[in-house]
């Protein structure tokens, strides 16, 4: 048995394709329309000769059959129907394949604007980190509570090494002392960060990143060969200041629109006992 949903996203793939060749004129690709052209758009196999794929092929996938969809093929489908960054990771979605440009825009970790002055605004600690986990804003507050990481440097700074989240928890003495329950919470970090490493497994920085930790930190090494994979929740977060003394928040991660890759996260006091 077949189950719906994959069912649904053959039909809803094989659809989306058809509109978007339809609504591309012969003309953009120096095709004679023609007078006797009866499909709107592009025919079938106008679409399938330009994207250098096979036009049964194409017919198959718009009628919803079950058949195999590569990333190469969608790729090359993207690029000629010309489709926007929102439409080509619809493409990509419908088609359950991961797209292999979308990691390689670096724009997609610059800070959008207004972030930092909204940042500035919030009373309690507030961070943004890009897709590396290496933080490119944060709050004040943020930059009194995280002792060893963000205290003593400006709000908003440019990348570099000493600002990376994974680097402060897994090799610097004042995350250990400022963290409770850091063996619990620098597990599940791990667990957090592999699941957005998985999704740019070919940036080079990633690799470099986790290849440091591995050698940097024996912890580190261990949480990484468990390839325990988590999403990155929200929930109670406690530690010990030492200023400050024992403080408690509920942790809150928004990822931005436009900005998939980028992480805001808030912790608000928590008054649970």
């Amino acid at each position: 048995m077949i189950p719906e949903t994959d069912t649904v996203r053959r039909r809803e793939l094989g659809e989306f394709i058809r509109a978007q060749r339809e609504r591309l004129q012969p003309a953009m690709f120096g095709l004679d329309p023609g007078t006797r052209r009866r499909t709107p758009g592009l025919r079938r196999e106008e679409l399938a000769q330009l994207s250098g794929v096979s036009s049964t092929w194409l017919s198959w996938i718009e009628q919803g059959r079950e058949i195999s969809v590569s990333a190469t093929a969608l790729g090359r489908l993207a690029r000629v129907m010309r489709l926007t960054p929102a439409e080509r990771a619809y493409l990509f979605d419908l088609g359950g394949r991961r797209d292999p440009q979308a990691g390689e825009d670096n724009s997609a970790d610059a800070l959008p604007p207004g972030l930092a002055d909204t940042l500035l605004a919030l009373p309690t600690p507030a961070y943004v980190l890009d897709r590396s986990w290496t933080a490119i804003a944060w709050n004040a507050a943020a930059a009194h509570l995280f002792v060893g990481w963000l205290d003593g440097k400006p709000p908003a700074a440019s990348v570099s090494c000493e600002m990376n989240l994974l680097r402060y928890l897994f090799t610097s003495p004042a995350a250990r002392s400022l963290i409770e329950d850091w063996d619990s919470r620098a597990r599940r970090i791990a667990a957090e960060f592999r699941a957005d490493y998985s999704r740019h497994l070919e940036a080079p920085e990633m690799r470099a990143l986790v290849e440091e930790l591995t050698r940097a930190s024996p912890f580190f090494a261990e949480a990484w060969e468990a390839r325990a994979v988590v999403d990155r929740e929200g929930g109670l977060r406690t530690f010990t200041h030492p200023q400050d003394g024992f403080l408690r928040y509920e942790q809150i991660t928004f990822l931005l629109a436009r900005h998939p890759d980028i992480k805001l996260v808030m912790l608000a006091p928590s008054g649970a006992g």
